[in-house]
């Protein structure tokens, strides 16, 4: 147990020993509040037991009206400004913290978090503390990096209120900070399309609540949305360049990379075998879980091809075959099968992807894309295999014979998005999440199609700054993205894959060069074809001529991509972002919707965050 702990424990209670001697008027006032206080934490408890109870099965309808069950709440105090520099709780202390009531402060308390889809004072919660080493992948063998310490929403349950250990968990990363370029003009990453973290964070915005700030990834927000970018007339994808300076700082400017992915029509893509694996756990009872999750899966079919296949396997305690390889266009077999399908039981996530695997394995060729899609809270809980590490080492045979993966969060209260994130990374697919009967439409109708055909795999992007013309940079998002500098061009080392159509966006903040003339950088594309084993590079200059005179004088999809962007960084607490306002951000988007459906809804979302934080939280 760290001094600092003991002293602040020791601190607070001498001080409410000395409280309690020397004033018992106020200390039996303060037991009759603390017994107010006490009631008052049971009522929220019992309020989520009884929302925990499994509600009608609903239709499509009630979805679009309803979109998504009431998440379980577990109420403690938000961590004060002052204390998110602190070292998360590890071994003893952690264990402590859990089990131990928190003394009773000895002051007025901030704004309450609320998890499980509380509201969060600044936005923060779950942050990783400690300052790691400025660039720490340059000397990692692969891309995945483990933040250097992590507090998840799980790892706060029970401090204040005693509750059991349950609630969504996120896995934090420290933000990228700002590298001088002079000592490392460098910035590699794999290509990333998930776009989860953004549905998440909807959904605790439209319930009126801030999303936990290791909720956000800047780089699924920003990719949430579809950018207007030319797609390549030979290749497999284009590169798109554009800067202008920042909104918020006169010294610094934005700089926006875009990866515009080749069309591959309906028509012309190649034949699918898609292997649905459906979590049907007593977790996943409510009607944003399991009864969302079959309607998705008809909406899938719906939209495969006459020489695509379908199976299904399911998972709780145990695993079961529901459906062996059918032509999807046996629409009432595939049905009779999904109504069948009712939650109970414990999680046996681990056999359940085995035996998935197993079957796609077996259509899998360089003429079939074959693709195991999991549909779960993510919760796991029975069986051999639990952690995704554990559970990917299992079936990496098949992963290496070209079997990918999607996996499709749903629901709240017990959602492992930490876990969903690492089977999409591990079993190279993407991570979504539904939050709706509209979002399922989304991904099911539109954005599965795309990542069916993977028509670039193993992709990085490195972007070399000019010391000339660039002071220092810090890439927004795509912490968990990270590969080493000198592992660009090892083709052995994993990356991203792009599916038809698909674009991909990252945006850097730098400083700039005072009266420099030099372009500012040269930007690198290295990709497999979908069955190849040697990458081809690309390279793009980024010329000065393409840094806009002002943020009003660049492209509308260049100011909304920068919106996104910097509305994330705010979100998730990012010291970078401190005293950046989320009104510029809602004018720049505002500027920037252009009509479009997604982004307008992104527009009302940031002024529902606004209204969470208050301007004193944000700095407005």
């Amino acid at each position: 147990m760290s001094q600092t702990f003991l002293k602040r424990r020791l601190t607070q209670w001498g001080s409410a020993l000395l409280v309690a001697c020397v004033l018992p008027a106020c200390s039996s006032s303060s037991q009759n509040e603390k017994q107010g206080l006490r009631a008052a934490e049971a009522r929220p408890t019992a309020q989520a037991n009884a929302e925990a109870a499994p509600p009608p099965s609903a239709s499509p309808q009630d979805f679009a009206a309803d979109e998504g069950s009431t998440d379980q709440r577990k109420t403690v105090a938000a961590q004060p400004k002052e204390d998110r520099a602190m070292k998360a709780p590890r071994g003893i202390e952690a264990e402590m913290m859990r089990e131990a009531p928190a003394p009773e402060p000895m002051m007025a308390a901030p704004a309450t978090a609320t998890l499980g889809g509380g509201a969060v004072a600044g936005g923060v919660i779950g942050s990783v503390q400690g300052p790691p080493p400025a660039k720490p992948s340059r000397m990692a063998p692969t891309k995945k990096l483990e933040a250097s310490a992590r507090l998840t929403e799980k790892d706060l349950d029970g401090v204040d209120t005693g509750g059991p250990r349950q609630g969504n968990t996120f896995e934090a990363w420290k933000p990228n900070s700002f590298t001088e370029t002079s000592k490392d003009p460098l910035s590699t990453f794999a290509a990333d399309v998930d776009t989860a973290s953004y549905t998440v964070a909807r959904r605790y915005l439209q319930n009126g609540n801030l999303p936990p700030s290791s909720a956000v990834r800047v780089e699924e927000f920003v990719n949430y949305f579809k950018y207007r970018y030319t797609p390549p007339e030979t290749g497999a994808f284009t590169v798109h360049l554009e800067a202008a300076p920042s909104p918020f700082d006169s010294k610094r400017h934005f700089v926006r990379v875009g990866v515009q992915g080749k069309v591959v029509s309906r028509s012309q893509r190649k034949q699918a075998h898609l292997v649905f694996l459906v979590d049907t756990s007593g977790s996943m009872a409510s009607q944003d879980k399991l009864p969302l999750a079959k309607e998705a899966i008809k909406i899938a079919v719906k939209n495969l091809n006459e020489n695509d296949t379908v199976a299904i396997v399911t998972y709780a305690g145990s695993t079961r075959e529901v459906l062996a390889p059918t032509p999807a266009t046996d629409v009432k077999t595939i049905h009779a099968a999904l109504d069948t399908l009712q939650s109970g039981g414990g999680t046996a996530m681990g056999t359940g992807m085995e035996l998935a695997y197993k079957h796609a394995v077996k259509k899998a060729s360089g003429k079939v894309v074959s693709r195991v899609i999991v549909l779960t809270d993510g919760d796991a809980n029975i069986g051999p295999t639990l952690s995704p590490q554990a559970m990917l080492e299992s079936i990496h045979k098949y992963v290496a014979e070209g079997v990918t993966l999607t996996a499709v969060g749903f629901g709240m209260g017990n959602y492992r998005d930490d876990m969903m994130e690492k089977l999409a990374d591990k079993g190279n697919g993407n991570c979504f999440y539904v939050d709706s009967f509209k979002e399922a439409k989304k991904v099911f109708e539109t954005q599965l199609t795309g990542t069916l055909e993977v028509i670039a795999k193993d992709v990085k992007l490195q972007v070399e700054f000019n010391p000339a013309a660039v002071r220092r940079y810090r890439l927004m998002g795509y912490e968990n993205r990270d590969v080493a500098d000198n592992d660009f061009r090892n083709d052995k080392v994993d990356a991203g894959e792009i599916g038809a159509g698909h674009n991909v966006t990252a945006l850097y903040e730098v400083e700039l060069v005072k009266d420099s003339k030099e372009s500012l950088a040269t930007v690198r594309v290295r990709a497999k074809a979908p069955n190849g084993t040697e990458a081809a590079e690309q390279s793009f200059p980024f010329e000065r001529s393409l840094l806009r005179a002002s943020v009003e004088a660049s492209s509308p999809d260049f100011r909304f991509a920068l919106a996104v962007a910097s509305t994330a960084d705010i979100l998730r607490g990012n010291p970078a972002a401190e005293g950046w306002s989320l009104a510029t951000t809602q004018k720049l988007a505002e500027g920037a919707a252009a009509g479009d459906a997604d982004r307008n809804e992104f527009v009302k979302l940031v002024s529902q965050a606004r209204a969470l934080s208050g301007a004193s939280a944000r700095g407005e």
